[in-house]
């Protein structure tokens, strides 16, 4: 089959790995013609370019400036994504029949395209939804439900929804936030698809080679290590991770690191120069082989998200915490389950973002577990992973749109 899929994430190579890299390869070890289009943006100063890596055809397409970046810059980019792709699809893929269109949110804005080839080529479509926007600028009061700009961004999210064959939510919660939003949509048409990663034969450091990392970094080595690593912005609530920092900042059991990059790393930055907290250490972003790496030289991963959000987040950084076998603490708001799911595997602690009473109390309850108790918990976290987060299941779903 032919195969388009269209993204904001940077597809450059399915060498890499990533939520995204690991479907696609996924479809292109089943043999399908994979076409990507995916952004090259504005700051990396290239001109749009094309690559054939096997049954696969990368097509970068310059943009404007739309992941990390300020909302006016991000909204122009979103409003002019569907044409610049549109015109890229046209020019480089004229010749190509496609059976499957597969895009993932944000943006909202692909409907122009997604109905061109679906009309085109009588195409199957297949919607990744990982975002829901534009409810989630009103819950960061970036926007205003009474704006003419919600309203032309809601009415795009609906054509985008009614475009759409099938649409694959993140978990239980974001289906019951699509039907009581979108009335109109089908139930048949919804069903939980989740981000899923390719599973790799998991080898332990040795306490040798996490050692030598955590020199490296000036990690000490007889301590609890709690990692936040992702996206700073202001869905992550990063005010309660400062919070948490400072509450537990004479806590000698325990040394937090913090990895990351965006709109809110400033304001980090700032607390820790001015703090200068002893037992926690900033780091802006690493590459993805460092940042694994350091990632299983510590013990528990963090997720925070804004508490004033309405829609159900899923961050993918759980995936990572659950690959590792690591201990997992969600801070999150009161509407998504990933909080419920991490207690309910048995891999962690979830609290409700703001109420630091509570998220002390789970520092400490991860800090005095002991050895049994925290190695039965890593393992609970591996076998979640496998029970719902792999990629193969993933494919099975869509794939099964064209049966």
């Amino acid at each position: 089959m032919n195969v388009l899929f269209l993204t904001l994430a940077k597809i450059e190579t399915l060498q890499q790995r990533g939520i995204y890299h690991d479907l696609m390869r996924e479809f292109s070890n089943h043999g399908h013609n994979l076409y990507i289009v995916s952004p090259t943006e504005r700051r990396e100063n290239q001109k749009s370019s094309i690559k054939i890596e096997g049954n696969t055809t990368l097509l970068n397409v310059r943009t404007f400036n739309i992941q990390k970046t300020n909302f006016i810059e991000k909204g122009i980019s979103t409003l002019t994504i569907e044409k610049i792709f549109l015109r890229a699809v046209k020019k480089y893929f004229s010749d190509i029949k496609f059976d499957l269109v597969i895009y993932s949110t944000p943006p909202i804005t692909f409907t122009g395209v997604i109905k061109y080839i679906k009309k085109r080529d009588n195409a199957k479509t297949y919607l990744l939804l990982k975002d829901i926007f534009p409810q989630n600028a009103v819950d960061m009061q970036l926007m205003s439900k009474k704006g003419l700009l919600y309203n032309y961004f809601r009415t795009k999210e609906k054509a985008l929804y009614n475009i759409s064959d099938k649409i694959g939510c993140m978990s239980q919660a974001n289906v019951r936030f699509l039907l009581n939003h979108n009335p109109y949509l089908s139930e048949e048409k919804i069903e939980i698809n989740p981000n899923s990663i390719e599973l790799v034969p998991f080898v332990e450091m040795t306490d040798n080679e996490k050692r030598e990392i955590k020199i490296k970094y000036g990690i000490p080595n007889d301590k609890k290590t709690f990692i936040y690593g992702g996206n700073l912005g202001k869905p992550q609530g990063i005010d309660f991770l400062i919070e948490t920092l400072k509450a537990k900042s004479d806590d000698e059991r325990a040394f937090f690191v913090v990895i990351g990059s965006g709109t809110e790393y400033n304001k980090i930055r700032n607390w820790f120069d001015t703090f200068r907290p002893k037992n926690a250490l900033l780091l802006s972003a690493v590459p993805k082989s460092d940042y694994d790496r350091l990632v299983q030289t510590c013990d528990i991963g963090l997720i925070f998200l804004h508490k004033d959000f309405t829609i159900p987040n899923y961050p993918s950084r759980l995936l990572s915490y659950l690959e590792f076998k690591m201990g997992v603490l969600a801070a999150t708001d009161s509407n998504t389950d990933i909080g419920a799911d991490i207690m309910k595997n048995g891999c962690g602690f979830a609290v409700n973002s703001g109420n630091l009473p509570a998220m002390l109390e789970s520092v400490d309850k991860f800090i005095e577990m002991d050895g049994t108790k925290f190695e039965e918990m890593r393992q609970n976290s591996l076998e979640f992973l496998k029970k719902d987060f792999q990629v193969e299941q993933s494919y099975q779903k869509i794939i099964k749109l064209l049966h």
